[in-house]
């Protein structure tokens, strides 16, 4: 019993570990992602024998594969993509399937991994030339950027570190934590951001929260956003600006001249201008990316705009582009409506952190190239943890059914 519990709990870590950072698996156990799944198919207990998220991955596949194949000649990437949801999907459906505990368990595993990406990133600030080489070992690649934690680039941790203070925050408000506990965790979020130098997890773990306070305290959050702008000011003035290392942070980053190479206004505007000429989507004219912006300045070596959705319409145009992101996002703005109205029942408040997660997640990537459809990391679990918490609340009596004829046989 113990030794299956252990094997148990060992797939599911591995399995998540991939997925939380975006890789199959490292250099130190090679065994691919989708080869540790199948292992987890051993220990279904509740599945949902409806497959739930038909359309949801054709959506993908078709997207991806007009992006990917089509616009950009990315054949690798494509099928990486599908070898990364498709896996995804299976797990929810079938491992987690209605079973709440599995649901719960998974959401704090995975949230687990995100915080230990926040432990090395403090770590690699005053040991670079230590926790480098262990974040090499651990990627099963060379590291381009530091400090980060569990990520090859600062652009890839910054989704981790929006995931883990998003939820971190948004959950000791709604399992209703004491306030120094609220307190507490606000400012260690605000820390890994300021020390994970991504100007773009800012603006959006902010717009998350400040929308999440607004929706749940209503009237009352004119004064938490008040508060939480003097104390973030009070936290920088006494504590990070003295002792935190003043080339590796949010601001110094922002000062630096390399800040203005990468102006997202500028790019997003550049953007346009392509799209201007080009306004039925890039594959439509038999064009890719790099035959448009050759003699672009802003755009040299293959740089893209670092606004996913406006990329995408680019290269797919208004009707594909829009059309399947509507249809990939759908199902997400309408449990939008519902999350509002059950936000304060005690039995939707990790779904609501989760929820308000992806929102913050889904604003991230107006800034960078990767995204949901891109599977840029915690995206994907993120997602499909939002779709599936429904089907947790209204299991398939047909699953009940058949395990209690297989008990009887």
């Amino acid at each position: 019993m113990l030794l299956k519990k252990t094997l148990f709990y060992s797939l599911m870590f591995f399995y998540l570990y991939t997925l939380a950072f975006g890789i199959f698996m490292t250099d130190t156990l090679r065994i691919p992602a989708p080869v540790i799944f199948c292992m987890l198919l051993f220990f279904v207990q509740k599945p949902l024998l409806d497959f739930g998220y038909y359309n949801e991955l054709i959506l993908i596949l078709v997207g991806t594969f007009l992006y990917q194949v089509v616009g950009l000649s990315n054949y690798i990437t494509f099928f990486a993509i599908q070898l990364t949801v498709i896996p995804c999907s299976l797990y929810f459906n079938y491992f987690v399937g209605s079973n709440k505990t599995r649901y719960y368990s998974s959401i704090l595993m995975f949230l687990t991994l995100l915080a230990g990406s926040m432990v090395i990133m403090i770590l690699d600030h005053s040991m670079a030339s230590t926790i480098d080489p262990i974040r090499s070992m651990l990627l099963g690649e060379p590291v381009k950027q530091s400090p980060a934690g569990l990520a090859v680039t600062q652009f890839n941790f910054g989704y981790q570190v929006v995931a883990i203070s998003t939820f971190t925050f948004i959950a000791s408000c709604t399992t209703n934590q004491y306030v120094i506990v609220r307190l507490l965790v606000l400012a260690a979020g605000i820390i890994c951001i300021y020390l994970g130098m991504n100007r773009s997890a800012f603006i959006s773990f902010g717009a998350a929260v400040t929308l999440f306070l607004f929706i749940y305290y209503r009237y009352k959050a004119v004064f938490l956003v008040a508060a939480t702008v003097i104390i973030c000011f009070g936290l920088y003035t006494y504590v990070l600006k003295d002792n935190m290392d003043e080339k590796n942070n949010i601001l110094s980053k922002n000062q630096a001249k390399e800040a203005n190479d990468f102006n997202r206004a500028d790019m997003a505007a550049e953007n346009l201008k392509i799209y201007a000429d080009y306004p039925f989507g890039l594959i439509f004219y038999g064009k890719t990316w790099d035959e448009v912006t050759y003699r672009n300045p802003l755009f040299t070596f293959g740089l893209s705009s670092h606004n996913a959705y406006l990329m995408f319409i680019t290269v797919l145009g208004p009707f594909l582009g829009l059309g399947i992101l509507w249809g990939v996002y759908y199902k997400t703005l309408r449990l939008f409506w519902q999350t509002i109205k059950n936000i304060k029942k005690k039995s939707s408040a990790i779904y609501v952190a989760i929820f308000f997660t992806f929102i913050a997640l889904s604003l991230n990537a107006l800034s960078h190239n990767g995204w949901l459809m891109s599977v840029d990391g915690p995206t994907i679990f993120i997602y499909f943890a939002v779709l599936h918490f429904n089907k947790l609340k209204d299991p398939i009596k047909k699953t009940e059914l058949v395990q209690e004829e297989m008990a009887i046989a």
